[in-house]
């Protein structure tokens, strides 16, 4: 009869951590240990439904011989018991993952964000795509119905074939009013060098961007305007934008925050 047990655990709605344990017999001194093992690299108190823990019980007194916990979609926490001291040694294990380069285009009709979704590109790759081009590309006043995108992106899938995160834009092209805009992912650990160009070199990084929210419309520009409370004409020395709620905003360009509270 071997030795020891190996239970494979599909975490279920309303379960904690500690109850999933005990329904093993694994006594509270030992999930203690397991929990101040993993407290540092993830949060147990948000457990994810149908994410899987995986540990191995000795029949002989009970205790957990080992015990592996995905902590992200790249890595899992690897515990081993430590006989002679009774504690566990980590490890870090990273997930192979299998990396696809996707090409998605389409036209835009309302706006970048709203016609990306529709190709299914992913929200957080929408949003890097409209960084890259916010020192180029003013969202509000250059982008016209019927111009379109062409995007090429990495996407990384695990072993059940489910995309579980995504990697770099390799190529975009805005194309406006019939004008391309090709930029080109370069990256170069030697040169510390980690940007989009254009085709002739030109780095895109310019000081601000042209616009920090994708989709946005100008709701009143720099110049004399009667005042929205004061109800008189006077200087607006800005330029406001509104947009739909859950809009991603974004920095407009680097700098230095001075101070930080609420």
């Amino acid at each position: 009869e071997p030795k020891y047990n190996k239970i494979k655990h599909k975490i279920k709605p309303g379960e904690t951590f500690d109850k999933i344990l005990e329904k093993y017999s694994i006594e509270k001194t030992e999930i203690i240990k397991i929990k101040n093992s993993l407290k540092n690299k993830i949060d147990l108190n948000k457990l994810n439904t149908k994410q899987i823990i995986q540990f191995s019980i000795d029949k002989t007194n009970n205790h957990i011989s080992e015990f592996i916990f995905q902590i992200s979609n790249t890595q899992k926490i690897y515990l081993k018991r430590k006989n002679e001291s009774n504690t566990f040694s980590e490890e870090i294990i990273s997930i192979k993952l299998d990396k696809k380069i996707v090409y998605k285009e389409n036209i835009i009709i309302q706006s970048l964000y709203k016609s990306a979704s529709d190709q299914k590109i992913p929200p957080n790759t929408i949003i890097d795509f409209a960084s890259i081009y916010g020192f180029q590309v003013d969202f509000q006043r250059d982008i016209r119905k019927n111009d379109s995108f062409q995007i090429v992106y990495e996407e990384y899938k695990n072993d059940n074939n489910k995309i579980v995160d995504f990697g770099n834009i390799l190529y975009a092209n805005l194309i406006l009013q019939g004008q391309s805009l090709e930029l080109y992912f370069f990256n170069s650990e030697k040169d510390k060098i980690n940007d989009h160009f254009e085709s002739n070199g030109q780095s895109i990084k310019k000081t601000l961007m042209k616009t920090p929210i994708n989709g946005a419309r100008l709701s009143s520009s720099f110049g004399m305007r009667k005042h929205p409370i004061d109800g008189y004409n006077k200087m607006h020395k800005g330029t406001d934008f509104a947009a739909p709620m859950g809009t991603p905003i974004m920095a407009s360009g680097d700098g230095i925050i001075k101070k930080a509270g609420w």
